[in-house]
């Protein structure tokens, strides 16, 4: 069951893809020479995206994010080292003078309308914070 998940190319990262795309922004995929490989990657305005999935990453209070009934010891420990290694990224990206943006997996599912997701998107996108979450 677990090699059916995957890390990259995922719906709600293609979404973001898609519609980052068509507003015209041009963006490389999954640099391994920054720290967390982000999913997206604006290299002018040097902007990092990450495309968090609720459950893998540990989204606190969102109901997406339920731990499992069983081998709770294991996910715990699972996704608490998923939200460390998180923090790492971002905290290495922001040393390095990059931008963060992470968008989570409930915004997207939340907000079905494109035109609305490009234009938080883009406004996210402007803004001066080195750090920028999208949450539902």
């Amino acid at each position: 069951m677990m090699s059916g998940i995957r890390g990259k190319g995922t719906r709600p990262e293609m979404r973001v893809r898609q519609v980052l795309h068509a507003a015209g922004y041009r963006y490389r995929l999954h640099r391994k020479d920054l720290p967390g490989s982000p999913d997206v990657v604006l290299p002018r305005l040097r902007l990092a995206i990450f495309v968090h999935g609720c459950f893998w990453h540990g989204h606190q209070g969102c109901k997406l994010a339920k731990m499992p009934s069983t081998r709770t010891e294991f996910w715990t420990q699972k996704l608490q080292g998923n939200a460390r290694r998180d923090m790492a990224a971002v905290a290495g990206l922001q040393a390095d003078g990059w931008r963060v943006l992470v968008v989570w997996e409930c915004f997207l599912r939340q907000t079905k309308d494109d035109k609305v997701l490009a234009d938080r998107l883009i406004a996210a996108i402007g803004s001066t914070d080195s750090c920028i979450e999208l949450r539902a």
